[in-house]
């Protein structure tokens, strides 16, 4: 039985689906808590692991109480009013008090029972199991979170009126995953989410008090975006408790990279952002703040570093994630301009590709709406940027630097990590990606390496080169041979394509290597193929050595190389997407440009598993084996 088990999270929907086998519960205002029970010892988990078993010595002798040997439950620690409601602020006096008698947990999920891992059973099964054991015990303080059968629109009525959070959705017939899911959806009542609280405002000239809280969220690359300001309302003894605490987080600058300004009437005090409230707000402004925020209480059991801004996900009639209409995230700028993902885009309408007459705003659209899938691949990884300010039958133009422009969402990265060179940029957010837009960027490139360790590549790719006349049944066969080679050797790989003509392979490795043993051992590889199919590969670069043969470029591997990021658009005719493919869908794999921006948007939201499933999780690294395997001196 593991020691620890991350929670699976909700997300925030618009609207409850229309159709398929969904559950609903009550959305509790509590904290969420992982219990594991075993032979006997129960441990408390928060939803960041932290252990406060000892903070609720009666919850903990409840949950002993169960007639298990072993078992995992999931639920949430509410405190309840007279009137049998959760009552979040009772919940945190009780904590400060040290008083915890009282706190309920009701309990929605079982994952392990009598050391059987029940996560991969649906969710109504391992309820029903669930149901049957907490019967057996009767204790009032582990009750069972029932669900409802009424419509879901009417349930979200209900906890508005008896206020209530909301509801939470579940697929009766999904098994449990952790991390954020859409197989658990939340409705609110309000919205409402956390912020981190970067500083606060007071009466200039006063020793003391607090006006309102600065709050803020992290940005994806790491920086914390101001997102407005509230009232806390806190009673004599709070507000002495945040003097206190806020003292020792004090510091001369602000933590928000677009701080606010202090005025004449007030003076701003700025804090580590390590502490955080929750806050309801009515929605955010057009300039990313929060309109009417009102304070509810600070966090103990969260961290700072998780807390980013809660975008709520369109969905369709049965559940799945819809693809964002063009107005969502997209307004009227000025001056004729459209402002995507916070970015001003101008010439929206000129045209990029003659070809299929895609306009600028177009390549801008995907770009926002492919973000969740395509930053992971970029996230601090140097980028080679192809510029086509006049559209691709222009001026193409490479560009590694800032060159004195300000791109909007872009980040340098430190100077002394690529010396004697103007700083690297990386694209860590959707902001990013509408600002390269917006300079007429079209292709992103990425290094072999992730900042800050720029010394030692995390990946090597082989670029397959086909010679143009050569059949497409070719390139498929090369693919194919050369992930046998890598499987023969003892390499996981992973296939896309390049949105050109041919296929990248992608082999992930630990960091241990450096960039000439990486670049050796890819070139032996390259060779080895070349020597073991002569007819078919070629290691040596130059067309009249590829003629009827594939040359395999192992010359992306240097430190300073790149090549075109998953989901990358290509300034070719057409405008083709470079697009991760599983192994298994190898031949039905048409051409190497086969996915637009539009098929490739239709695509992920389509997808039923990850085809590069596993990437993240692949642990390798050249050893002396391999190294022997293609021809290597030891």
């Amino acid at each position: 039985m593991p020691s620890l088990i991350e929670p699976q999270l909700a997300t925030l929907v618009n609207r409850p689906p229309a159709a398929g086998a969904w559950s609903y519960e009550i959305k509790f205002d509590g904290y969420r808590l992982m219990c594991r029970v075993n032979s006997g010892k129960v441990t408390i988990f928060t939803r960041n692991g932290h252990d406060w078993t000892d903070r609720m010595p009666k919850l903990r002798d409840a949950i002993a109480a169960l007639p298990v040997d072993t078992a995992w439950l999931d639920g949430e620690g509410v405190v309840l009013d007279a009137s049998g409601r959760p009552d979040f602020n009772a919940l945190q006096n009780a904590f400060d008090r040290r008083s915890t008698a009282e706190i309920t947990m009701f309990a929605f999920d079982l994952l392990f029972l009598n050391g059987t891992d029940i996560r991969e059973q649906p969710l109504q099964s391992r309820r029903n199991l669930l149901r049957n054991l907490l019967v057996q015990l009767d204790e009032p303080l582990l009750r069972f979170s029932e669900d409802f059968d009424e419509d879901p629109a009417s349930l979200v009525a209900s906890a508005c009126k008896l206020k209530l959070e909301g509801i939470i959705g579940k697929r009766a017939d999904a098994p449990y995953r952790s991390g954020r899911s859409p197989d658990w959806i939340k409705l609110k009542c309000n919205r409402s989410q956390e912020f981190v609280v970067g500083g606060f405002s007071r009466a200039r000239g006063a020793r003391g008090g607090v006006q309102k809280l600065l709050l803020g969220v992290f940005e994806k690359d790491g920086s914390l975006r101001y997102a407005g300001s509230v009232q806390p309302y806190l009673k004599p003894r709070a507000t002495a408790a945040f003097s206190e605490h806020a003292h020792g987080l004090a510091q001369p600058e602000s933590a928000f990279y677009n701080p606010p300004t202090p005025d004449r009437d007030r003076e701003l005090i700025w804090l580590r952002p390590e502490m955080v409230a929750e806050v309801a707000f009515l929605e955010w402004t057009p300039g990313g703040e929060l309109r009417h925020a009102t304070f509810r209480a600070f966090r103990e059991d969260k961290p700072a570093t998780a807390v980013t801004a809660e975008p709520v996900a369109s969905i369709g009639p049965d559940g799945s994630r819809e693809r964002p209409r063009a107005s969502d995230g997209e307004r009227p700028g000025p001056r004729n301009k459209v402002v995507v993902a916070g970015v001003s885009i101008s010439n929206a309408s000129r045209v990029i590709d003659d070809a299929t007459g895609l306009k600028k705003i177009d390549v801008t659209r995907y770009y926002t709406e492919v973000a969740e899938w395509a930053l992971p691949w970029l996230h601090n990884r140097p980028l080679t940027l192809v510029r086509a300010p006049d559209g691709i039958k222009g001026g193409l133009f490479f560009q590694k630097h800032a060159d004195k422009m300000r791109i909007q969402g872009v980040s340098e990265l430190p100077k002394e990590l690529h010396p004697r060179h103007p700083p690297l940029l990386v694209a860590n957010s959707a902001e990013a990606l509408a600002g390269l837009a917006q300079m007429g960027v079209i292709e992103l490139h990425s290094w072999n390496a992730v900042a800050p360790d720029l010394e030692h590549p995390d990946r090597v790719i082989f670029d397959l080169d086909p010679d143009p006349q050569l059949a497409w049944s070719a390139m498929l066969d090369a693919a194919s041979l050369v992930k046998v080679v890598l499987d023969e050797v003892g390499l996981k790989s992973f296939v896309k394509t390049s949105g050109g003509k041919g296929f990248h392979i992608v082999v992930p490795l630990t960091r241990r290597q450096g960039w000439a043993e990486t670049k050796e051992f890819s070139k032996a590889v390259a060779q080895h193929i070349a020597r073991v199919l002569p007819d078919r590969f070629s290691a040596v670069l130059g067309p009249k050595n590829r003629v009827g043969k594939i040359f395999i470029d192992y010359l992306r591997n240097s430190r300073g190389a790149s090549t075109v990021a998953p989901f990358s658009v290509r300034a070719r005719p057409g405008m083709a997407v470079s697009m991760p493919i599983a192994w298994d869908e190898l031949r039905e794999v048409k051409r190497g440009d086969e996915w637009s921006m539009h098929g490739a948007i239709v695509r992920q939201r389509s997808l039923g598993a990850d085809p590069w499933a596993g990437y993240w999780q692949t642990r390798q690294g050249v050893n002396a084996a391999m190294r022997r395997a293609v021809g290597m001196k030891p």
